[in-house]
């Protein structure tokens, strides 16, 4: 009787789980420098321009946005390195990856919360008409 090799079997990223050291490799290195660039920008990038607008609103203003916009950045680069991520089936770093992507979404609702604070609508006057 011959003896029949077996087909060589095809790797496809999501047949088999990464390897739990190399998930962790990636995941730990990956969420600190993700964490790290959001806590230096928020007291650097946006704290050191509040800090130089000296009270003037437009600039505070200014850098709120766009500091808004550097976190919606890190935001969308988390979750698009992520999808890889799940599709190796990394599940210590997609977990990694969403969790700074919580934090990511919690940044723009406490800004979102503190522009409403400062920005209050003028008392008094509580319909939009001319006579008011």
């Amino acid at each position: 009787m011959t003896d029949i090799l077996p087909a060589p079997r095809r790797r496809r990223p999501w047949s088999q789980r990464t390897r739990p050291g190399v998930d962790l490799a990636l995941a730990i290195p990956l969420f600190l420098l993700e964490a790290a660039w959001l806590v230096l920008d928020c007291v650097y990038g946006y704290g050191l321009d509040v800090w130089a607008a000296q009270g003037d609103r437009a600039e505070i203003d200014a850098a709120a946005l766009a500091q808004m916009g550097r976190v919606r950045t890190l935001l969308i680069a988390v979750l698009v390195v992520a999808v890889p991520a799940a599709v190796f089936r990394a599940r210590w770093t997609v977990t990694a990856h969403l969790l700074v992507a919580l934090l990511a979404g919690g940044v723009p609702a406490a800004a979102q919360h503190d522009w409403d604070r400062s920005h209050r609508p003028p008392v008094g006057c509580v319909r939009y008409s001319a006579n008011c």
